[in-house]
């Protein structure tokens, strides 16, 4: 198996939490195609997992939800990472079979596909190459999207596809933003993340020297507005910190940039400046 790509003291995404206007056909989706197990389940609610203890995906139907609302902050896409290149040939085999529409991009990186749940919430599929292989220089890693070699990685495996592997984890998030230099200012300064690529309209940030655990940019418009409440996309993701002290040193840094942070049961909620929830949880 390929290097997880976490050490502590990195601070990661854990879990994702989105409306869905149908949960029983966006389960369905997230059951058959994704390939996610039920860990916990109500009659409005469905918490996803892949190993069968941890959560990685809730997704959530309001009473008054609404259709997936255009050209606003919130979900891009999150980013669920496979264990091995051989897990994401056998994905991609069980994607082609199934008819499911799909894009897919070489990032240097990794390798990644993308494809849509039912209420138009972004979804990428991805395997890390070795962080030996990524290229840095100066504090910025080398990225791009140029297109994937299909063909190399359906060979890579024939493995038949049973679902998420148990070491399937929440690679990354990225989000959509109001503004590039207040966004900057909050994660960087705030939740002292590290900016390790940039693109046009976008940032790219991470701790431990990862690729990028948060993905940030203007594509809905500068001066996006935040979704209604009930709208289907993302509602809050999660931070997970190593240990208390390095989270409440998080805690007063966003005091600091002006950020309003409240402390819950046994998390602390915060919103970035384009009302992006985000829960403070520890490991």
């Amino acid at each position: 198996m390929e290097k997880k790509f976490f050490e502590e003291p990195t601070i990661y995404v854990g879990e994702v939490n989105i409306n869905v206007t149908n949960l029983e056909k966006a389960l369905t989706f997230y059951q058959n195609i994704i390939g996610f197990n039920v860990l916990d389940q109500t009659d409005s609610k469905a918490v996803l997992t892949a190993d069968g203890k941890t959560p990685l995906l809730t997704i959530e139907q309001p009473a008054d939800v609404v259709p997936k609302e255009d050209r606003k902050t919130g979900l891009f896409h999150f980013a669920i990472l496979l264990p091995s290149r051989a897990d994401l040939s056998s994905f991609l085999n069980h994607i082609v079979q199934t008819g499911t529409r799909l894009g897919a991009s070489d990032h240097y990186v990794s390798e990644a596909l993308y494809l849509n749940d039912p209420d138009g919430n972004g979804i990428e599929v991805y395997r890390d190459r070795p962080s030996s292989e990524w290229t840095w220089s100066e504090g910025k890693v080398a990225m791009a999207t140029e297109p994937l070699d299909g063909e190399s990685l359906l060979a890579e495996s024939k493995k038949e596809w049973n679902g998420l592997p148990n070491e399937t984890v929440m690679g990354h998030i990225h989000l959509h933003v109001a503004n590039l230099a207040e966004t900057e200012k909050f994660y960087k300064n705030g939740l002292g993340f590290d900016i390790v690529t940039t693109y046009p309209g976008a940032l790219f940030t991470s701790t431990g020297d990862y690729h990028h655990h948060i993905g940030l940019n203007v594509w809905n418009g500068e001066g996006a507005k935040a979704p209604s409440r009930n709208s289907a996309g993302m509602n809050w993701f999660t931070l997970v910190y190593p240990n208390e002290k390095v989270r409440e040193e998080t805690v007063g840094q966003l005091k600091q940039v002006g950020a309003d942070v409240k402390q819950e049961s046994d998390y602390y909620i915060t919103q970035d400046p384009s009302g992006n929830t985000i829960q403070l949880i520890l490991n």
